[in-house]
């Protein structure tokens, strides 16, 4: 009985501390968009926020050593087309300046999805959020159900 104790545990220990499926930079590329954002201050997403941005591109630089953003942003009323350029920290995650200090991560790619986890630093707080984006205009169900589980694991529930 001992040991059917220990192997279940051991199954269920080793579950427990498998790793995140690594990322395929080749399909990092390409024509992005936006279809939904989750944040722990919500303010910074909601429309005219200063996080509220809506991608267009996204390109590899020498190998993923630098990653190129393109997106929309409301200003004052006015649409901004704006490229950014992040640098490569470690593994996907990325540096950048952009209302604030930012980090940027590239946590979850398929063919048609690519989710990024974002902490920016205004000088006064740290916001988290997620974005998922799509090569279309919407998530399968089932791309919508492992952005809901990715938020999840983050700590954010999503309202829809």
């Amino acid at each position: 009985m001992k040991i059917v104790f220990l192997t279940l545990l051991f199954g269920l220990v080793c579950v427990a501390q498998e790793t995140p499926a690594e990322i395929d930079p080749s399909k990092i590329p390409g024509e992005w968009r936006t279809i939904y954002a989750a944040a722990d201050n919500k303010d910074k997403i909601v429309e005219g926020g200063p996080l509220r941005n809506y991608y267009r591109r996204m390109e590899c630089i020498k190998d993923c050593e630098y990653l190129s953003i393109t997106f929309y942003l409301k200003d004052g009323g006015t649409c901004l087309l704006l490229t950014e350029v992040a640098r490569r920290k470690e593994g996907y995650v990325y540096g950048i300046e952009f209302n604030g200090t930012n980090t940027l991560e590239v946590i979850h790619v398929i063919e048609n999805m690519l989710v990024t986890y974002v902490e920016n630093y205004d000088g006064e707080r740290i916001t988290r959020m997620t974005e998922g984006l799509a090569k279309g205009t919407s998530f399968t169900q089932e791309e919508f159900q492992k952005y809901q589980q990715l938020n999840s694991e983050r700590g954010f529930q999503m309202k829809i």
